[in-house]
């Protein structure tokens, strides 16, 4: 046996000397096709961030309204149907109006009357008392005089309120939008006749949109404290811009109705869907590293880590996503590791590197 080792050394020794007499060299080690020195990568660091704790929440409109008929009458234009978007002060019925103007008519008729009795009466009263201070009268009939004109003055007021309320019934017969939004239930047919108090149209603005969430009672003492918090949706987050915590817990099931206000405009989300709420509750540090790095491989989430000229992949679990875009890392990484920020890229590399180690082999 030993001698067969001497053998086979003797044997490659001269093959190495025959090489190095034709000018050759040894063969070098196959070189990867991708190699990590190309790729852009980002050192994982821990960082504080805030410690958030999640329930889920109900989105409602802030502003959803039933809208009334006010005035009696016969429904002759319903402009908008359900899903329709209404603008603000946009006429959404409108009911006949005989009857209101007539009474309009009527009221202008007495106060027009009004101001001629108190014309009337104001001269009277001019003339008693000027024949009262000369004494050619008696003081009663300046009295009289006087009583006149305030009941002519009081009949005046009465007639300008009766056509003030007689023109607001008037105005009652054009029910206009108060605010933009969406119709989502109409309650009249056209042609229908209508009454004070008859609910016409039914609707909601998703421009001011809140999310009720019923946070138990062991949880609410930090949310008093730093009264932040984000809704998640859609795969992102906006920040809430206000809070309303109540001051006491409901008595059957011990949890506080918190709102949740979210900023205007429209952000995908519809009343009636379910959303999650992340409340801030401390400070943490966690790993952190770019939303973008995430290689999403099914049910697994990995990211591609470099070190020198290899390209490896590994698996992570990862938590919420900050408010920055920033994703932490609970397990799977470690502090100084570096992780490829282009995952396309670095799957190239990948394969590339796993494919010159099977040709080598």
């Amino acid at each position: 046996m030993i001698r067969r080792r001497s053998g086979s050394r003797r044997f490659l020794a001269a093959g190495l000397l025959l090489l190095a007499g034709c000018g050759g060299e040894p063969p070098a080690p196959v070189e990867p096709a991708a190699t990590a020195a190309g790729l852009d990568t980002v050192s994982v660091r821990r960082a504080p961030v805030a410690r958030e704790t999640a329930f889920d929440g109900i989105v409602e409109a802030v502003n959803e309204s039933t809208v009334a008929a006010q005035t009696s009458g016969r429904v002759v234009e319903l402009p908008f149907d359900v899903g329709d978007y209404v603008p603000k002060d946009a006429v959404i019925a409108r009911l006949t109006d005989s009857e209101q103007r007539a009474r309009v008519e009527a009221a202008r008729g007495t106060l027009a009357e009004a101001r001629a009795r108190l014309t009337e009466a104001r001269l009277n009263y001019d003339r008693t008392k000027d024949l009262q201070q000369r004494q050619l009268i008696a003081r009663a009939e300046l009295d009289r005089a006087s009583a006149t004109l305030d009941s002519a003055e009081a009949r005046l007021e009465a007639a300008q309120a009766a056509l003030e309320e007689a023109e607001e019934q008037l105005g009652y017969t054009v029910i206009r939008a108060p605010y933009a939004g969406t119709v989502v239930e109409r309650h009249v047919q056209m042609g229908e006749t209508v009454t004070p108090g008859r609910t016409l149209l039914t609707g909601l603005s998703l421009e001011h949109l809140r999310v009720v969430v019923e946070v138990p009672q062991q949880h609410i003492g930090p949310l008093r404290v730093h009264e932040r918090a984000r809704v998640l949706f859609n795969g992102s987050s906006v920040e809430a811009s206000e809070l309303r915590i109540p001051p006491k817990a409901d008595v059957t099931t011990h949890t506080f109705r918190v709102l949740v206000s979210l900023p205007e405009g429209d952000h995908g989300v519809f009343p009636g869907t379910l959303v999650k709420v992340a409340f801030v509750s401390g400070e943490t540090e966690r790993l952190l590293i770019p939303a973008g790095a995430l290689v999403e491989r099914g049910e697994v989430t990995g990211v591609y880590v470099v070190a020198a000229d290899q390209v490896s992949l590994r698996y992570v679990r990862t938590g919420t996503p900050t408010a920055e875009g920033d994703v932490p890392i609970l397990s799977g990484l470690h502090d100084g590791d570096r992780v490829a920020t282009d995952p396309i890229a670095a799957g190239i590399a990948y394969k590339s590197r796993a494919e010159a180690s099977r040709g080598e082999a």
